[in-house]
């Protein structure tokens, strides 16, 4: 067997969803010996830092209710399986915020907890922005507000925004600027 990896032998369904799925799986690792991993299959988000002509931020506050708080997040959504992660982050800067962009550039990935999910976030920027109706989907509630882009970045800094994905974008554009 191959160094660093691992073979499949068996799986098993635990939970099967409306966003995850849950799977026990027993794998041969490399030294010929037996482990079991437990997965859950996600199929994948998008975010969207969207900034206007003047570096505001859009940002969502809405509950979440695995922390029980309302969160302070960029624009996001999940994909449909087979879903283009671009269509998506369009489709939730539309709904989320009631805007559209002349411009969506594709940031990277993020892979959130490689351990046990295979959840892989896609960031965009969006930028040229034209803003009209909110569109939210059933039983989605949020507020959107717009927060200077430097005082996003101290309040990421400051602990104040825990979201991993919104650190992400942020921390990645103000690297950005600062290469420019």
């Amino acid at each position: 067997m191959a160094h660093l990896h691992e073979t499949q032998l068996s799986s098993e369904l635990l939970y099967d969803g409306k966003i995850i799925r849950v799977e026990r799986d027993i794998v041969q690792l490399e030294d010929g010996s037996e482990a079991t991993r437990e997965v859950v299959r996600h199929p994948g988000g998008v975010c969207v830092l969207a900034l206007t002509d003047q570096e505001e931020a859009l940002i969502v506050r809405q509950f979440r209710y695995p922390y029980r708080e309302v969160t302070v997040e960029i624009p996001a959504g999940k994909l449909e399986y087979g879903e283009d992660p671009e269509t998506c982050g369009k489709r939730e800067l539309l709904e989320e915020c009631g805007c559209t962009a002349d411009s969506f550039t594709y940031l990277g990935k993020l892979y959130p907890t490689p351990a046990y999910n295979t959840e892989i976030i896609r960031f965009y920027l969006a930028t040229g922005l034209h803003f009209g109706q909110q569109a939210l989907d059933e039983q989605e509630f949020l507020d959107v507000e717009r927060i200077p882009f430097e005082e996003l970045l101290d309040a990421v800094l400051r602990d104040e925004i825990p979201d991993a994905k919104t650190q992400t974008a942020i921390l990645k554009y103000a690297a950005m600027r600062a290469k420019k």
